[in-house]
Formats: C-alpha cells, structure tokens, sequence
C-alpha cells in the first residue's frame, strides 16, 4: 500500500510544516486538528491519562491483559496485565499498570477527545476548514475529534483509502 511513497514518523508536524507541505501531494494527519489550525476557534477539550505500573508477587493478578472498571468508586478506569500479551509466559512475578483519567491540559498526551456538546459544536468548525483543504486528510481520534475503538479506526482508515485512491 505505501510502496513507493516516503514515510517519516515521530516527527513533529508543526516543527517543519512548510517543509512538509512543500514535498507532499498529500499529508494523512492524525494530529489534534484545533493545533494544525493554531487554534483559530479556540481549544478542543481532551482527557488525557496517567499510568500507575507496578511488579506483583504473584503469578497472575486478572488472568487477562486488559480489564476494564466502570464502577464509579475505583478511581481507574483499566488494568493492563502485560504478560497476557504473548502466549505462554509463565513467571513468578507479574507486571501490572493501572491506567487513571486525568484532565488535559497543553502539552499533555490528549488520549480522548471530550465529546460533549460544547466541543461537538467547536470541533464543526474546524471540520468545514478541513473539508476546504486539497491535500491534507484528517484522520484518527484526534484528527476527527472522536472516540475510536481500534477496528473502527481500521475500518475508517480502510475507507479513506477507498475514497482517495478509487
């Protein structure tokens, strides 16, 4: 799919955008879309998190890699227990990281847009910019201002390649 097309990751975007733009027919951004826009309408509202990780003495904490909690007195919202990542680790000990919300403020990791009716109605602004744009395409979580589960993204992004290439 990308044979023939440069790809730079971990690059800052905004460090050389006019670089960037100079050299690309299109540019896929997966960036905070308020950002590219150098907030011209104001800031979008994010939820970002915070990691707690910690070595057990125990063999298996959650027999899973992931549990969610929804309750609404346990102040975090998952447990990731990494050795259910790969097949047959069998240690004494166990690694676990418990994942808290945590409110955003710039120059934190915006993990989750904030969809609530204040920022649904910012965020169409930025959308009708972006529809103006030739090419730039915005995509993911934070270039939609949305929340994705990872098949949807996968499924979002197999579309967009659809419509771009025909």
């Amino acid at each position: 799919m990308l044979k023939g097309i440069e790809v730079r990751l971990n690059c800052n975007f905004f460090e050389k955008r006019e670089e960037y733009q100079k050299i690309a027919e299109k540019i896929i951004f997966t960036g905070m879309i308020d950002e590219y826009y150098n907030y011209k309408y104001g800031e979008l509202e994010y939820r970002s998190l915070k990691f707690e990780t910690e070595i057990l003495e125990t063999e298996n904490f959650q027999g899973n890699a992931v549990v969610n909690y929804t309750e609404y007195e346990i102040p975090y919202t998952r447990i990731i227990e990494h050795k259910h990542f790969e097949y047959g680790v069998n240690t004494p000990k166990t690694v676990i990281t418990k994942e808290y919300p945590k409110n955003w403020v710039k120059g934190d990791e915006p993990y989750y847009p904030m969809n609530d009716e204040k920022n649904n109605k910012l965020y169409e602004k930025y959308k009708k910019l972006a529809k103006n744009e030739k090419n730039v395409i915005f995509g993911g979580r934070l270039g939609e201002y949305k929340y994705y589960d990872m098949h949807n993204v996968i499924k979002a992004a197999l579309e967009c390649v659809k419509t771009e290439i025909g």
